[in-house]
């Protein structure tokens, strides 16, 4: 049987990776797929494509149990007890650490397809995509000659209803099951002449439940930028750095009273002071106006409250979406139809 690869930027189940074990679960029990787990052992979210190259990289087994995930670890392999469903591997490493590492090391020549995610957050525009550990994970995998998917929730309510999650699992494993049997071609593509890796983003809104569902667009990269990412910080304060902002993670939405407080530490009196903390404001990023949405864009989708699929290369590039989708009977806004 051939072997598929989770693994996220988030860490092993809890707060700031809820998805996870869900969607473990649902490819397990619903595709019968081996799905062999490698995560980083923390959050690592904005850390992009990055390796730790003179890091020893240590790893323990991991044990989740029912209903959330929430299980131990070992040092060592063992048996599975009583309650616990599978044994997965956490790394202290970023998320392409892992990616290469289960790969190269712990499976070699087993996996086939590599899903990173389902990201706490979305992962929309160049801005997120440069600096998304997620995708990252899956450019780096695709750079190992191995069909790779990222995938990620857009957060939109605060907290985001449990009621959305299983249909998001469900919409997420359409497209990734409409996408491995139909896998676009690239002259470009590192491997066969394919598309080297999906982007995959899912607005985790109401419409989820609803008979019809969500839209599904082919999309490209909406090309933005950001601006300020750090606050200067008090140097009284400086023990106490932490990453602050939003419970979902840098790429999720910045809450109201987070970006309300983004400026106010980087005021004129601490220039020079040489002590900053991760404090992005991405109110724009994340609240863009419609005018400046290309249409047909991944910001577009999310914009909408549609899914959406983008085709990339692993350079950064997007290959020719017609022959990417196979589809070039359409034009402006495209709908995947599954």
């Amino acid at each position: 049987m051939a072997h598929r690869k989770l693994r996220n930027d988030d860490g092993p189940p809890g707060r700031d990776s809820p998805y996870v074990y869900g969607f473990y679960r649902y490819l397990t029990d619903n595709f019968g797929w081996d799905v062999k787990v490698v995560v980083p052992s923390t959050q690592k979210s904005w850390i992009g494509k990055a390796y730790q190259i003179k890091d020893i990289i240590q790893g323990r087994y991991y044990y989740p149990r029912e209903p959330d995930g929430q299980g131990e670890t070992s040092p060592v392999s063992r048996q599975l007890k009583d309650g616990e469903v599978a044994e997965w591997i956490l790394l202290d490493g970023t998320p392409a650490t892992c990616a290469n590492i289960a790969l190269h090391n712990l499976y070699k020549g087993e996996i086939d397809l590599v899903l990173s995610g389902p990201n706490f957050g979305r992962n929309t525009s160049s801005a997120f995509a440069l600096s998304s550990g997620t995708i990252g994970a899956a450019l780096s995998s695709s750079l190992s000659h191995v069909r790779s998917i990222a995938v990620s929730y857009g957060t939109v309510n605060r907290p985001t209803p449990t009621t959305y999650f299983d249909p998001a699992h469900q919409l997420a494993g359409r497209i990734i099951t409409h996408l491995w049997e139909n896998w676009g071609k690239d002259e470009g593509g590192l491997r066969n002449g394919e598309v080297d890796l999906y982007n995959i983003n899912i607005p985790m809104i109401e419409e989820l439940l609803s008979e019809a569902g969500l839209q599904i667009h082919w999309t490209t990269i909406w090309r933005n930028a950001y601006g300020r990412l750090f606050a200067a910080h008090a140097p009284e304060e400086a023990p106490a750095l932490q990453r602050t902002g939003s419970s979902g993670g840098p790429d999720a939405p910045v809450a109201q009273d987070s970006r309300e407080q983004s400026g106010k530490d980087s005021d004129a009196s601490q220039v020079g002071k040489l002590v900053f903390k991760f404090h992005p404001d991405m109110h724009d990023l994340i609240f863009p106006g419609e005018d400046i949405l290309p249409v047909g864009s991944d910001g577009w989708a999310m914009h909408k409250g549609h899914a959406s699929v983008t085709p990339m290369r692993a350079s950064f590039a997007e290959p020719n979406l017609e022959i990417a989708t196979r589809d070039s009977s359409v034009s402006g806004a495209r709908i995947l139809k599954l």
